[in-house]
């Protein structure tokens, strides 16, 4: 496993990998969720490159950057068993050399929920990105289902700009208790940990409403709201029922649609969804 930091090394290294490349795109702190879009890529590809890079152009003023879980030890020791090719850490001055003025925007998708909510955080994602398809040239790009919106506007900004690649969108990873696994759920307390199975539980509840026959948006939104407000610790942010592909709130759900929220615990904000249809 070669692990890189400098641009150079990386496409010496990736001249060297014939055939396809899967790519699993992270941010470190590696959790059973990033494992298993590492081991799919393995399953699919015949070489893996993981990246991991703390970008600092998606996080907001208030937000955690200075905080955010680093291990890097940790992270190459569970990379090391499934076998992945190459291991790239640039530094911020790699990704955003002096003078760095270039963005890629993905425009009305990044509008609603967490563009909404985090002004900016997008830009600094798809830039992020773009440069990682482009330093890294994969046959296949991995990502979460837990971040459906950034999955949303990667897949778009793949299209847009005619990348020569396949964006590949994995299940989320839960715990027993069906909570998404994050690197931010570290950050919960013992008691605001039991609190955070009330993302899962309500959009269970509305996606049993949903089964049961119900197809009218804000039922099915007030049916979050109802179990998330049950929940004393937890504080909503907003909860949504979008269609998948536009990311509008609808008003009857008719096809495939996107159950998501945000919920703050404490201090520490988490996010998931459940996609129906």
């Amino acid at each position: 496993m070669d692990i890189l930091s400098s641009l150079t090394d990386l496409r010496t290294a990736r001249l060297s990998l014939n055939g396809t490349v899967g790519l699993v795109p992270t941010m470190g702190y590696l959790h059973e969720g990033h494992l298993s879009l590492v081991s799919r890529a393995k399953a699919e590809n015949q070489h893996v490159i993981v990246t991991i890079f703390v970008n600092p152009t998606q996080f907001g003023a208030n937000e955690d950057l200075s905080k955010y879980p680093r291990d890097l030890e940790r992270d190459l020791s569970l990379l090391r068993p499934i076998g992945v090719d190459v291991v790239w850490t640039p530094t911020a001055e790699v990704m955003y050399p002096p003078g760095y003025q270039t963005w890629v925007e993905v425009e009305a998708l990044t509008n609603p929920l967490e563009g909404a909510m985090r002004p900016g955080h997008f830009r600094g994602v798809t830039t992020v990105v773009a440069k990682l398809f482009n330093a890294t040239q994969p046959t296949k790009a991995y990502f979460g289902q837990k971040d459906a919106q950034q999955a949303a506007v990667i897949r778009r900004m793949a299209v847009d700009l005619n990348f020569p690649l396949e964006v590949i969108i994995c299940p989320t990873t839960r715990e027993a208790d069906g909570l998404a696994k994050s690197s931010r759920n570290k950050y919960l307390s013992e008691a605001e940990r039991a609190a955070a199975t009330v993302l899962f539980r309500s959009l269970s509840a509305a996606k049993d409403l949903y089964a049961s026959g119900e197809r009218d948006a804000e039922n099915l939104r007030g049916k979050m709201k109802e179990v998330i407000a049950s929940e004393p610790l937890a504080n909503m942010q907003y909860v949504s029922c979008a269609d998948y592909d536009s990311l509008q709130e609808l008003e009857t759900v008719t096809g495939k649609a996107l159950l998501s929220m945000a919920v703050f615990l404490g201090k520490t904000r988490l996010i998931d969804n459940f996609v129906l249809g």
